[in-house]
């Protein structure tokens, strides 16, 4: 019985997708007001929507609608496609992570992402990595600027579709930033924490982490975490189970205007 949801973040926790995905925001605030931007805003553990909002209002921009701010973001994304493919890489030992935790028979394994979900499925496609998650079920940047409002989003996708409930005891989230920890908290979810992008162990640990790994490279590590259970140095046995399937496209939460559909 799947009785635990696992919600992972994407940028700098499974992967990095280089400097098109931070090209994302200065390219479609020049495609919504026909100039480029001259503000900055930091990115780390925010949603899509916050930080091209952000961006607009510090530079006095007004009546954009969220829709159009949307599409502008996905084709921006779209336009360095190739780019994306090219200097995006999966983190050391995210593959197989995703691996074991698929082949748990306890688990559900999703995305808790600021992405769009377009953006987010085309990331991880970019580097052979979306068909390891249930991105169905998963949250996005399009489901919310508020990135504590998707830990509730994804756990009712999955109690729609496999009928348990998921709150605080069996809802984990794995990010890299302060952010991630701090929304897992808020939304009722287990933040464990691995310090791959720009926080430290103990900035993290701090924030709130059950749990900070310093990568993903222990897979035993990783299902201890999640699972609870034996230290690294002491594994535990794993039952192999049938990959369960993806879909591509999660019923789109109130607000939001993303499909999924890549073009």
């Amino acid at each position: 019985m799947r009785t635990t949801l696992v919600l992972w973040d994407i940028d700098h926790t499974l992967m990095v997708s280089g400097p098109a995905a931070t090209s994302v925001y200065p390219r479609a605030f020049a495609l919504l007001t026909g100039r480029p931007p001259t503000a900055t805003v930091e990115t780390a553990g925010r949603t899509e929507r916050a930080i091209l909002q952000e961006l607009l209002a510090l530079e006095g921009i007004t009546g954009i609608a969220q829709s159009a701010a949307d599409r502008a973001m996905v084709r921006s994304l779209r336009a360095v496609a190739k780019e994306l493919r090219d200097h995006s890489h999966a983190l050391p030992g995210a593959r197989e992570a995703l691996a074991a935790l698929r082949a748990e028979p306890r688990v559900i394994q999703s995305l808790l992402t600021g992405n769009l979900l377009r953006n987010a499925v085309r990331k991880l496609r970019a580097v052979a990595l979306y068909e390891c998650v249930e991105a169905g079920i998963g949250a996005y940047g399009s489901d919310s600027a508020e990135r504590a409002d998707l830990v509730g989003v994804a756990q009712q996708r999955a109690r729609h579709r496999y009928g348990a409930v998921f709150g605080p005891d069996n809802t984990v989230v794995i990010g890299d930033t302060v952010r991630d920890v701090q929304a897992a908290r808020a939304g009722g979810a287990r933040p464990i924490a691995v310090a791959t992008g720009t926080y430290t162990a103990a900035e993290l640990r701090g924030a709130g982490a059950e749990a900070v790994l310093p990568d993903l490279r222990d897979t035993d590590a990783v299902l201890a975490a999640v699972l609870g259970g034996s230290p690294p140095d002491g594994p535990q046995p794993r039952e192999q189970r049938a990959a369960a399937p993806t879909t591509a496209t999660p019923g789109p939460a109130t607000g939001s205007t993303d499909t999924g559909r890549l073009p």
